[in-house]
């Protein structure tokens, strides 16, 4: 749904270009530094005139905008896209000149809407769909070096042969990556050839020529490794020397502060145990002194206890022989009662 638009816009540029290049005349004059130095270096005779880059532009939004929609190299058909998608807004959309207000809110509302077509096609260009990018594959490639260095500095004898391994790895890595950039290259000049010969030509030999640069200084990367294995392992070797003086030293200083610190715990705990040991036995002497006045008080309370039960069970003796007594006195009126 990204893509319909701009391979629209492009169908609609290559069937009328010249109305296209009366919108992007602003922009051509203020770019055209800058695409007269691009031609000085570039394979060309001269420099197109601005029907045909407005043709270029065309070719490049219907190609990318093909390859999105299809699912191929999305990421680089969504940077061609957001690249094409800055002039075309900043040609199409000056809504600053216009001094009519409609007009103006118009092309205003044109130009944010490419401004979320633009943050959109760089989100697209940032997506891997879970898969790696080129960034983070030199990144793991350079951490599995150093990776590999570290562990190798536990097995010198074959530094070299490893270390040319690891050199191997890293140019293959690199030439892959050369050769799937250039092939994206040149699937996007490729598809220019259709809309512009002239210039997508150009653009198709720039790309393989880029292609082969790539590759070439990929093998050099890989020789330049090489060769440098060999003083990487005497550089490797010398300092897994010095890092054994430096981790004895190391050691010889801990046993010696370990020591020291034994020391000084063993003083601190011998201490402690004098110390507890004194308060140990001024508890037991305090609790021998109160220990006497603990007793008497235990025993007063005692006998105070004891004859205040004494006393509550007479009274309740009392009570219950004189509630005994009337209830004989009742019995024998009620038998005197009966018999009489």
């Amino acid at each position: 749904m990204l893509a319909a638009l701009f391979i629209q816009g492009g169908v609609n540029a290559l069937r009328a270009p010249q109305g296209h290049v009366e919108a992007a005349r602003p922009v051509l004059d203020a770019v055209s530094p800058a695409v007269d130095k691009a031609v000085e270096v570039a394979p060309i005779d001269h420099r197109p005139d601005d029907e045909m880059l407005v043709k270029i532009d065309a070719g490049v939004k219907i190609v990318a905008g093909s390859m999105l929609a299809l699912g191929k190299f999305p990421r680089l058909a969504s940077t061609a896209l957001a690249a094409s998608l800055i002039p075309t807004t900043l040609a199409a959309h000056r809504f600053w000149e216009e001094t009519d207000e409609g007009r103006k809110a118009e092309q205003q509302i044109h130009f944010l809407k490419n401004l979320g077509l633009l943050g959109g096609l760089l989100i697209a260009a940032a997506d891997t769909e879970g898969k790696p990018s080129l960034a983070w594959q030199g990144r793991r490639a350079a951490r599995r070096a150093s990776a590999r260095l570290a562990d190798l500095t536990d097995s010198t004898p074959d530094l070299g042969d490893r270390l040319s391994a690891t050199a191997h790895d890293v140019s293959e890595r690199v030439g892959g990556v050369a050769q799937t950039a250039g092939g994206a290259v040149s699937g996007i000049a490729a598809g220019l050839v259709g809309a512009a010969p002239g210039a997508g030509a150009a653009v198709s030999a720039r790309a393989s020529r880029a292609g082969e640069v790539l590759s070439a200084r990929a093998g050099e990367a890989g020789g330049l490794l090489s060769s440098r294995a060999s003083e990487v392992s005497e550089v490797v070797g010398k300092r897994a020397a010095k890092a054994a003086k430096q981790a004895e030293k190391r050691r010889a200083a801990w046993e010696k502060e370990a020591e020291k610190r034994r020391a000084e715990l063993v003083k601190r705990t011998a201490k402690q145990r004098k110390q507890l040991a004194k308060q140990a036995a001024r508890t037991r002497a305090d609790l021998e002194k109160k220990a006497p006045k603990v007793l008497d008080s235990i025993s007063t309370q005692a006998a105070a206890l004891g004859h205040e039960v004494a006393g509550r069970a007479s009274v309740v003796g009392h009570e219950i022989a004189h509630q005994a007594e009337g209830a004989a006195k009742d019995a024998r009126k009620r038998v005197h009662a009966l018999t009489g």
